[in-house]
């Protein structure tokens, strides 16, 4: 009885764990704020944070700043704003925050390509 009762208590907190992680990976509602363009290259880290997820697609904070040379404080108010204008999506993991360049969103998708053809033309 006490094996079945064990069991039964393991495979709730599993399924419990597998819901939070499902809750969690789904897209919050944010309200969208709007934004102009100066507003989002008006910052030299926020223009790095976008290139870093551009170019790598998902990453945590941690790996951000790393990458954009930035640190960490700078790197969470950079991607809140950038959240909020929709051009990047949070993604929670239990206390793991992931960080996805937005694709889908037209102004997003518009940016990377201004980065890429800029890096492109850099090289000629």
């Amino acid at each position: 009885m006490y094996r079945d009762t064990t069991h039964r208590l393991n495979e709730n907190k599993a399924e419990t764990a597998e819901d939070e992680l499902i809750q969690d990976y789904a897209e919050k509602e944010i309200e969208i704020i709007d934004f102009g363009i100066e507003d989002v290259l008006s910052s030299r880290g926020r223009i790095l944070i976008l290139k870093t997820l551009a170019e790598m697609e998902e990453l945590n904070i941690s790996a951000i700043a790393r990458v954009a040379n930035l640190n960490h404080s700078t790197t969470t108010q950079h991607l809140s704003f950038l959240t909020k204008v929709g051009l990047v999506q949070e993604k929670k993991f239990g206390r793991i925050k992931i960080f996805r360049y937005k694709i889908e969103n037209v102004k997003a998708r518009s940016l990377k390509r201004l980065f890429e053809i800029w890096k492109n033309e850099n090289k000629y």
